[in-house]
């Protein structure tokens, strides 16, 4: 057998077709396409940021809960009974999670946003550090749906 030579006139079927391609490699259905697009619909910038800082939340948040829990602490005195630092603290996450919590809630109605009150309900099992920037990465969607972003 003879391997073709580079001055040969008749260009190579993948050549002439660089748009085609293989049967196998790189075909991806309608259906996937509108899946996908579907997915990362109305995600920009600022609602990526926010679904980032939801999940360092939730991780660094339950970390230290379920140390907690394996070292069999007592979670709220170790919270309210630690010194004044610890205590001021306490007083300053707490007021700031009543704050974002009728945030969430008048901002949901005024937005059209639908149950709403999980946020709030899931901050209890969770932690806000989790839900509140979850509710602004929704709220962020939501707005970018509405044409406001």
């Amino acid at each position: 057998m003879t391997e073709p030579s580079a001055s040969s006139s008749a260009p190579s079927p993948a050549a002439s077709s660089p748009a085609a391609p293989s049967p196998d490699v790189g075909v991806t259905s309608p259906e996937s396409s509108h899946e996908r697009a579907t997915l990362f619909r109305h995600w920009n910038a600022t609602a990526i940021t926010f679904a980032v800082l939801a999940i360092v939340g939730l991780v660094g948040t339950w970390f230290f809960n379920v140390l907690a829990i394996v070292q069999l602490r007592d979670f709220l005195g170790d919270w309210f009974g630690s010194g004044p630092a610890v205590n001021s603290l306490g007083v300053d996450l707490l007021v700031v999670a009543v704050a974002g919590s009728i945030l969430i809630i008048i901002e949901a109605r005024r937005l059209g946003m639908k149950r709403a009150w999980l946020y709030i309900v899931l901050s209890g099992i969770t932690a806000f550090a989790f839900t509140f920037p979850l509710f602004l990465a929704m709220r962020e969607r939501k707005l970018v749906e509405l044409g406001r972003r």
